[in-house]
């Protein structure tokens, strides 16, 4: 990924939306209007099929830019969509933060500058995980060895990989693909891991919590749909190690297996009758460590071919975002 360009002027805060009207308000209000390098600050809603009035009323606050889907689509979704329109907006860094003012307002200038010196082609606000009152101990174990998990597969360090407050670059959106149907959060930091991008983590403050959190039901519904998430990016970003490591699994098992009726045989003198089982079994797993080989070469080449893939839609959207006009506010 290329360096951050300093010369970067245009900052949009984009605020993802399902029935916030109650908390919106506050939200809003506590956004810089101004910060340092920063030429013009712009504000973006994504409302993610509200049956309320957060439309009606991102729009008496001043929000510049509003989209809205007719139905819920999803936190993911939305989020692209929004990544999409601030590029066609001619947005130099866009910031996301969460509708419930769960993030200060007054962190997002720390999130920003390293971008705008080009230190960083993300920056990411890690909470007070270990030290925030309203974290049960369950959940604070839960994010320490989840985000432990993300940052050994994406070859980060991370602290806290679910936080949605974070600042990107342009070309760091450009180079953005999103695959997930349930959150961005855990698949954007494995991407751009992959991809040997610049992210930097500053720690940011957290306010009182205003609701429950509505991506999730409860905490193993938020397990199960994160573990799909991490199995599914990890065999697209590294299917060749994946089934590698399967393949070496079997083909030990094999060898397991060959030793042990060798040893029956020659050492113990035990008749070959009774190690028809094993040797099926041996067979079988012999099998299925050549076809997880070569299935391991046949996904490497996929790989090859989806890097050059993600390369060319790279430049296709640079040029296609960077000259078309301003995307229509109004989403269905």
């Amino acid at each position: 990924m290329g360096k951050a360009n300093a010369r970067m002027t245009k900052l949009i805060i984009q605020i993802p939306c399902l029935n916030e009207e109650q908390t919106l308000p506050a939200t809003i209000a506590a956004l810089p209007r101004h910060i340092d390098g920063v030429g013009e600050i712009e504000l973006q809603i994504v409302d993610d099929g509200s049956t309320d009035g957060t439309t009606k009323i991102a729009r008496s606050l001043g929000v510049q830019h509003v989209l809205s889907f007719k139905k819920n689509r999803g936190l993911a979704e939305a989020f692209k969509a929004g990544v999409d329109n601030a590029v066609r907006l001619g947005a130099d860094i866009l910031v996301n933060t969460d509708a419930d003012n769960q993030y200060s307002g007054a962190d997002i200038a720390d999130l920003v500058n390293p971008i705008v010196s080009g230190e960083a082609d993300i920056v990411i606000g890690c909470r007070p995980i270990d030290n925030h009152p309203e974290f049960p101990w369950i959940k604070r174990k839960l994010q320490k060895y989840g985000s432990a998990l993300i940052n050994r597969l994406a070859g980060t360090e991370i602290p806290d990989t679910t936080t949605g407050f974070r600042a990107y670059s342009r070309d760091a959106l450009l180079h953005l693909n999103i695959f997930s149907d349930f959150s961005y959060t855990l698949e954007t930091i494995i991407q751009y891991g992959y991809q040997n991008a610049k992210i930097m983590t500053i720690p940011v403050h957290v306010n009182p919590k205003t609701r429950e959190s509505r991506l999730f039901r409860n905490i193993p519904h938020y397990l199960w749909n994160s573990l799909r998430t991490v199995i599914k990016i990890f065999i697209l970003y590294r299917s060749g190690a994946f089934f590698t490591v399967l393949s070496a699994g079997s083909f030990l098992l094999f060898v397991a297996l060959i030793v042990r009726y060798a040893y029956g045989i020659f050492v113990e003198g035990v008749p070959t009758s009774q190690f028809w089982p094993s040797i099926i079994m041996a067979g079988v797993l012999f099998g299925l460590s050549v076809q997880f080989y070569l299935t391991g070469i046949i996904c490497s080449l996929i790989s090859s071919n989806r890097k050059l893939s993600e390369e060319v839609l790279y430049r296709l959207r640079k040029v296609d975002l960077t000259s078309a006009p301003s995307a229509d506010p109004k989403r269905t």
